[in-house]
């Protein structure tokens, strides 16, 4: 099987190579362009064509820009999650679900996705209910909040108490903050600059992301540990660690530990990071956007009667989901994926030899005029019924699609939109001194620096 073209196929002879982007640099290729100004860069390449040829160092990739051929290579079993990032995120997430394939990505994910069931979530609504309210009630009137260090320790906090039902996470969610930030700071670079010997120079740099790599690793091990501990003991809880220690592999045999490890790598990771960034980011653009704000606080008047949000208010929150997937278009905390074709194939046309690196950026997708209109305002009327028609639905997918689509997407959206709700019932956010909106530049991206003044709303 290969994907359809959108483009007329040639008259005669194989199909051709996609055009080259422009720009690049001697020997380094467009990896300059990427570490220069990767978001303008990845944006500009829609006006080269719907398929471009990169030239990453010594290596060719493909750059995909078309929202209608990103869904279709999703979807297609001649493109593998491989590639670039992939690769690079190995060190971190080693062979989970995450980036798995085939038949032992199939047994990994029917081995979690229990966890993720509608009723499960209901269960963990409790957890998140408690942590968002410990992290509202935190703050003091008047005060500046490091927005990202905060939800990133709320949302490390609610995956391993509901999810995993760690219990012992206080410290542990601290280091595990600290780990993560340090390794993806170190990733990007690694990812678009693969000069293997270039990261063994034992620079300081260098030294921060494998102290910090091995301090991750070292926690998850003691989680698993623990719970090994627990179980010998004749207490074993009913959760999603509990099925990963009891998993099968193809021959009935108990997976073995490195398996383990790198799921629960997976699931924090997922949990923590990309749920922590985007909080960040709405945050932010409800601290530039008080009228949003103001909306947002009125609807939960209305739902809540004033009493704190919950779980079974959610449904009632139009405007609220509304918000959050504007926000996730505007802000995507993922914005750059690779994929690896399988087999010699071809996309839009043109040809793609087997081995090939494929580039695409959610971001850029989310951000082009022909899939939205007045695509860089913050408008989350965009999604009322009678307008989200003029949306292209390929074009804004956050939790992908096909057999990719992440298990956890009901789970984020319930995290965050009780965080979310939580923090605003209590809180008016404002921008102080210091905050500075442009994007951090590492695999996910957060603003430089998320400094917020929260003021108390009167009764919150």
């Amino acid at each position: 099987m290969t994907v359809g073209s959108t483009l007329p196929a040639p008259a005669t002879g194989a199909p051709p190579q996609p055009p080259p982007a422009p720009g690049g640099a001697p020997l380094m290729g467009h990896a300059w362009n990427l570490l220069r100004d990767p978001l303008g860069f990845l944006t500009r390449l829609r006006d080269g064509g719907d398929v471009v040829r990169l030239r990453l160092g010594p290596k060719t990739a493909y750059a995909v820009c078309d929202p209608e051929l990103v869904a279709a290579l999703l979807k297609s079993p001649d493109f593998l999650v491989g590639g670039p990032l992939w690769d690079t995120m190995g060190v971190l997430l080693g062979k989970g679900v995450a980036t798995s394939n085939g038949s032992l990505h199939r047994r990994q994910r029917r081995a979690i996705q229990p966890a993720f069931r509608m009723d499960k979530i209901h269960e963990y609504a409790r957890v998140m209910e408690e942590e968002a309210r410990a992290t509202a009630a935190r703050w003091s009137d008047g005060q500046t909040v490091d927005v990202t260090a905060e939800v990133f320790r709320t949302a490390t906090r609610i995956v391993a108490r509901s999810v995993l039902q760690v219990a012992s996470i206080d410290e542990r969610a601290d280091r595990l903050s600290a780990a993560l930030h340090t390794v993806f700071e170190g990733l990007y670079r690694r990812m678009i600059l693969s000069f293997g010997p270039l990261y063994r120079v034992p620079s300081p740099a260098n030294r921060r992301f494998e102290s910090a790599l091995a301090d991750l690793h070292r926690l998850v091990d003691e989680i698993i540990a623990e719970r090994r501990t627990q179980t010998a003991s004749g207490s074993n809880p009913d959760d999603l660690l509990a099925a990963l220690l009891d998993d099968r592999d193809e021959n009935g045999e108990t997976v073995n530990d490195q398996e383990v490890h790198d799921q629960v790598v997976s699931l924090v990771v997922a949990g923590a990071e990309n749920v922590a960034k985007t909080l960040t980011w709405v945050f932010q653009l409800l601290a530039e956007h008080p009228e949003h704000e103001k909306r947002l606080n009125e609807e939960l008047e209305s739902v809540t009667g004033g009493r704190p949000v919950a779980f079974g208010d959610l449904k009632e929150l139009a405007y609220m989901r509304n918000l959050l997937t504007e926000s996730m278009r505007i802000r995507p905390a993922v914005w750059i994926l690779t994929r690896l074709a399988a087999v010699d194939t071809t996309l839009g046309g043109y040809r793609i030899p087997a081995g090939s690196d494929i580039v695409y950026s959610p971001l850029a997708m989310q951000r082009d005029p022909r899939a939205f209109t007045d695509p860089l305002a913050f408008d989350p009327d965009r999604w009322l019924p009678e307008r989200a028609a003029d949306v292209t639905p390929a074009a804004h997918a956050p939790f992908s699609v096909g057999n990719r689509k992440c298990p956890g997407d009901h789970f984020s959206m319930a995290e965050l939109a009780l965080v979310l709700g939580t923090v605003v019932q209590k809180w008016r956010l404002t921008p102080v001194e210091g905050t500075d909106t442009t994007a951090r530049i590492g695999i996910t991206l957060q603003p430089r620096g998320a400094l917020l003044r929260v003021t108390a709303r009167s009764g919150g």
